[in-house]
């Protein structure tokens, strides 16, 4: 029951009458009408008075008052139905389904735009990118289905012309994550949507913005251009750019729109026993618009071919009449072509896609269906029919669910109850569809008899065949009913009331012939777009093709499926109303409003209601979700039945008088009741999932300590087996070094386990050491200080200098291997720098060729000390001309070639350039035993002396910047240095 509003307002459900009589409904109707309540329930049941106005019922304000609630907390609303059907889905995981039924104008478009906007705004709370895609997408489909579905009638301005049934696809969540569109019989060509296009994209496609210019368009009431048409126009292009149509498949609709519209215009004229185009400019504008060739659909409006078998094909040119037929069934064709590959291109874009039930849940639906509604027009033709047979379908679906199998289950279920009398409408529905026997059978076998069958001949049949019908007859079986003409009309008595239609155009709109010329022709077309909509076009002109099935059975077929569909799902319904002709917001006409009442069942509805129960569970799955709130059933119960311990937890909450119990199932009669239950329940749920997390969480962490332990001790094995198997390994490789000639230089070092890798490293450097330690040994004590220069020297050069004379031994005073002569002058000078300075020892000697500032080379001899370097002068009985102290050294220069270039970097910015020269042998390399030398004795005194190796070397003498380099030449025959532009140049003769 629904919230008691005030008495002002009427009964907010007509459960709560006083007395259930057609006065009483229509008078509560009418109040709430009047008094602005469009709403009013019938139990879970919606029922809708169209308003004509724009009202105040919707937004976000209002979504948000009745967002969670149950239904009879909140006045009746289509929000409320929409949020009931969406957390019967979410809670039971059970598919859902609103089913919104009324007469055309009644409201039923509308009505389903505010369900899908209620379940977009409730759902995504975390605003997923692409659950709100999803959500977009379908929200405007709406819209561009309405602009090509849409038309004004007599009765109401935008009525569907299709049936419409959409599947919201929802995770375990509650977001939905995609959908399905269904259409079902597009009953007209409406092309008019492209008149409000700019003028310059009109001009493109050679069409205006008068509607009267075009036959399609300028039929009917509105053959003026609106605004509203523009507006239309760009929110319909703005929805297909949301929905994600590209610009080219726009483009592509655009053109066959116009290709329609140009295709209504195109006119026949008889010339003899020929028929011609009377404006061939159309032609040109038709192919230029479908990319097809002008001469292909110039001979595909004037001729169609039929083959006869065996490879043979007949042309046969068109009369005029017959022309004009195959124009307006190709202009029909494409127009309901297109409109389903609208509908498919939103399906493409909106299905649900890389689903997982085992990884996402179960993946639960909410249908809505927004169907045309009953029509009675002053001429009924095929379409009213197939309309109003899918209404008694309807009808019958909700009849089947609500009052038949309601009544049935509380007979089975051995539940007292008062027998409600009803109008079973499956007679009318057997008269359309019975086999051999209905209306569509013989429709279908009048259309597939050989020879020329007309409308007439096919009312006769239904004459002779359903004469006897209750709830059929025409003029010949009613002669004195003039309201019908003999040969045209004949009746239905439908639930919704007796409906007349003419015969008039039901075989040809049954056959719904379209000649193959024209599917071919547009499979030809070089646009992707009209040719994906034209697969059947594929077939050869030699190919005889089978007759397709009629349309009044594909509508057949397609409502029992869709009523098989609805079956199983758990049903809400919107009953709309109209509540005058007049389309006035203020007219309440009673006796258009009682009529409706009383086709649609309301009253009925209302008595089953009253005296039935408003929930009904298995006792198994009751108590599945309830237990929780009640100790004899927590966590489980010891009674004998399922059934004892459902009686147990209604007694413990004193809802006796509220419930009945079946023989299978409880029967709940209000909603209050479950309400109560279902408050319990969400107070003890976060109790009871705080436990089984509590629960839960302890068991993993046992669970992990277990592993963990486990996986520790496996681990602590496994590296104590890898340890000890490396060094056995290493033991094995190792054990005979001793005796090898290379003392295990050439044994190949076992990979170690990671946690042994710095054990490796450190034992590589043990061994190193001893391996050093068992080669030094060997080494007389007098070499000992050569081998300790050649390392320095070897470190100092990092590998730059290929040779530095590590092969040969190492004379270090080289000038005391000169003549007896030299060598003596050299000996007492020595001596007498010894004498005064006290140098400990002579660390090197040699000759050499200097340069110095004034670009000036001379020959010179050095002489390292322990303390100086000394530049000494030959031919003046080896004068020192120089003293550097070895504390000023702070670098030494070379080259990577055979050169023997030398460059001393002293503090004062004073340097020392020298060549060794005047060696025996001349091939002799000098320079690595004097870099060594210096490097070692540096070492020895825990200094450090920088070493540089480069061909190119910056010096500075007395605080100038200067270069030397080194130049190889054939013809040099002994060192030199010269001058080059930025500082000097060593000329080393080339060996």
């Amino acid at each position: 029951m629904a919230e008691q509003e005030s008495l002002e307002f009427g009964k907010a459900d007509f459960v709560l009458l006083d007395q259930v009589t057609m006065e009483h409904f229509m008078e509560n109707l009418k109040q709430r009408f009047e008094m602005g309540r469009i709403y009013t329930y019938i139990g879970e049941v919606v029922v809708s008075v169209n308003p004509y106005k724009q009202t105040q019922l919707y937004g976000e304000d209002v979504i948000e008052q009745y967002r969670g609630r149950e239904l009879y907390e909140r006045p009746p609303h289509l929000y409320a139905v929409a949020d009931a059907a969406y957390k019967a889905m979410k809670r039971r995981a059970k598919d859902t389904c609103i089913v919104i039924s009324g007469e055309s104008g009644a409201g039923k478009t509308e009505a389903s735009k505010y369900i899908m906007q209620y379940i977009a705004a409730i759902t995504n709370p975390s605003q997923r990118a692409e659950v709100e895609r999803v959500k977009n997408v379908l929200l405007k489909s709406n819209c561009v289905l309405e602009a090509f579905g849409n038309a004004k009638t007599n009765r109401n301005d935008n009525s569907s012309r299709f049936g419409k049934y959409m599947d919201i696809n929802f995770d375990f969540k509650g977001d939905p994550t995609g959908g399905h569109i269904n259409n079902y019989l597009l009953e007209k060509v409406q092309p008019r949507l492209l008149l409000g296009a700019p003028d310059d994209q009109l001009a493109s496609l050679h069409l205006c913005s008068d509607p009267a210019a075009y036959r399609f368009t300028g039929e009917g009431a509105r053959n003026n251009l609106l605004a509203s048409d523009c507006a239309n126009f760009l929110a319909v292009a703005d929805a297909m750019k949301v929905i994600g149509f590209s610009p080219a498949e726009i483009s592509s609709v655009y053109k066959i729109l116009a290709t329609i519209l140009h295709l209504g215009n195109v006119s026949f004229l008889d010339q003899g026993d020929a028929v011609e185009v009377e404006n061939e400019e159309l032609v040109s504008h038709l192919a230029e618009l479908t990319c097809t060739q002008p001469e292909s659909l110039l001979q595909t409006l004037l001729y169609r071919t039929v083959a006869a078998g065996g490879g043979e094909v007949i042309e046969k040119g068109h009369s005029a009449k017959e022309a004009n037929y195959a124009r307006d069934a190709c202009a029909k064709a494409i127009y309901e072509r297109l409109f389903c590959w609208i509908v498919g291109r939103i399906n493409s874009i909106i299905e649900v896609k890389k689903y997982d039930a085992k990884l996402h849940g179960k993946n639960t639906v909410i249908a809505v269906l927004d169907i045309y509604g009953f029509e009675i027009f002053d001429t009924n033709s095929f379409e009213q029919f197939c309309i109003n047979y899918c209404n008694e379908k309807l009808q019958q679906l909700f009849i089947e669910l609500i009052l038949r199998q309601e009544q049935e289950e509380y007979q089975r279920e051995g539940i007292e109850w008062q027998h409600v009398e009803y109008f079973n409408n499956q007679i009318i529905v057997d008269l359309v569809e019975q086999p051999h026997k209905g209306i569509i059978p013989i429709l279908d076998e009048a259309c597939l008899s050989g020879g020329r069958v007309t409308d007439a001949l096919f009312l006769e049949s239904m004459n002779t065949r359903l004469g006897k019908h209750p709830h059929y007859t025409s003029r010949k079986l009613c002669a004195t009913d003039k309201s019908m003409e003999f040969g045209r009309d004949f009746r239905i008595k439908h639930y919704a009331g007796d409906v007349t239609y003419s015969v008039e155009g039901f075989i040809d709109k049954n056959k719904d012939t379209l000649f193959q010329d024209f599917k071919r022709l547009m499979y030809k077309s070089t646009d992707p777009v009209l040719r994906d909509m034209w697969p059947d076009g594929e077939l050869s002109i030699t190919e005889v093709t089978k007759r397709p099935l009629t349309a009044a059975t594909l509508f057949k077929n397609s409502m029992v499926a869709l009523v098989e569909n609805l079956a199983c799902k758990e049903p809400y319904y919107v009953r709309c109303i109209k509540p005058n002709d007049q389309k006035s917001p203020l007219l309440f006409d009673d006796e258009r409003c009682r009529h409706q009442v009383a086709y649609l069942g309301l009253l009925e509805n209302v008595r089953v209601r009253r005296a039935g129960f408003a929930y009904r569970q298995p006792y198994d799955r009751f108590l599945l979700r309830y237990k929780m709130t009640c100790e004899y059933t927590w966590p489980y119960h010891l009674m004998d039945t399922d059934q004892e311990a459902t009686k147990a937890l209604i007694e413990q909450h004193e809802f006796q008088e509220d419930v009945a119990y079946g023989h299978t199932k409880i029967f709940i009669r209000t909603p209050q009741t479950l309400f109560r239950l279902e408050q319990e329940r969400a107070q003890l749920i976060p109790i009871i999932v705080l436990l089984l997390q509590k629960a839960w969480r302890g068991a993993l962490a046992r669970r992990r300590c277990r592993y963990l332990r486990a996986i520790y001790t496996i681990m602590g094995h496994y590296k104590r087996h890898k340890v000890k198997a490396y060094l056995w390994e290493l033991v094995h490789r190792f054990q005979g070094v001793r005796s090898m000639a290379d003392y295990g230089q050439s044994v190949e070092w076992p990979d170690p386990p990671a946690v042994l890798g710095q054990f490796q490293e450190n034992s590589k450097l043990l061994f190193h050491r001893w391996r050093a330690r068992q080669i030094v040994k060997n080494i007389p004590p007098s070499d000992m200080a050569q081998i300790k220069a050649k390392v320095a020297a070897m470190e100092a050069l990092h590998g730059l200098r290929k040779d530095w004379g590590c092969q040969r031994s190492w004379g270090r005073d080289y000038l005391s291997s000169v003549s007896v002569g030299p060598g003596g002058r050299r000996c007492v000078r020595v001596q007498a720098l010894q004498d005064k300075v006290h140098f400990g020892s002579v660390l090197f000697s040699c000759h050499v060729r200097k340069i110095n500032r004034f670009n000036k080379s001379r020959d010179r001899a050095i002489l390292v000390t322990d303390q100086h370097l000394y530049k000494l002068e030959p031919r003046k009985q080896y004068k020192v001309m120089r003293a550097i102290p070895l504390s000023m050294v702070t670098q030494v220069s070379v080259t990577s070639c055979q050169d023997q270039l030398v460059v001393f970097h002293t503090q004062s910015n004073d340097d020392l350039v020298i060549c060794f020269h005047k060696m025996q042998p001349e091939e002799d390399n000098r320079v690595g035993e004097l870099v060594g030398v210096l490097v070692n004795h540096f070492k020895m005194t825990k200094r450090e002396l920088q070493v540089r190796v480069s061909d190119c070397i910056q010096l500075s003498l007395r605080g100038r910047k200067r270069l030397v380099a080194v130049e190889t030449h054939h013809e040099q025959t002994f060192p030199d240095f010269g001058k080059s532009r930025d500082g000097f140049v060593l000329y080393w003769p080339r060996r």
